[in-house]
C-alpha cells in the first residue's frame, strides 16, 4: 500500500494533516505521488503547488518536501505544505 502524509504548518505547529493511501499499484510510482497530493490539496482547500527544481530535488533525495508560498499561485495562510512517502 501506498501512503503518503500531508501537513500544513503554521508557526512551527501541526495545523492540520491527512494520510492518503493508495492500493492501485496499476499506477505508476510518480502517478501515485501526483494523485495523492491532489487527494491532499482537495482535502485541504488549496490549489495545486507548482513543483519547483528545489522541490523536486528534495522529493528525489529524501521521499519528503515543502511547498512555501513560492509554490502556489493562490496566498496561503500557512507556512508550508510539508508532503512526505511513509510507505511504499
Amino acid at each position: 500500500m501506498f501512503r503518503m502524509w500531508g501537513k500544513i504548518m503554521k508557526d512551527n505547529r501541526l495545523v492540520r494533516d491527512k494520510v492518503i493511501c493508495i492500493g492501485d499499484y496499476s499506477l505508476s510510482r510518480t502517478q501515485m505521488v501526483f494523485q495523492a497530493l491532489d487527494d491532499i490539496c482537495y482535502e485541504f482547500d488549496l490549489s495545486k503547488p507548482l513543483w519547483l527544481d528545489a522541490t523536486v530535488r528534495d522529493f528525489q533525495l529524501h521521499d519528503k518536501t515543502r511547498f512555501t508560498q513560492d509554490n502556489f499561485i493562490d496566498s496561503v495562510d500557512f507556512d508550508f505544505l510539508e508532503i512526505q512517502i511513509i510507505e511504499e
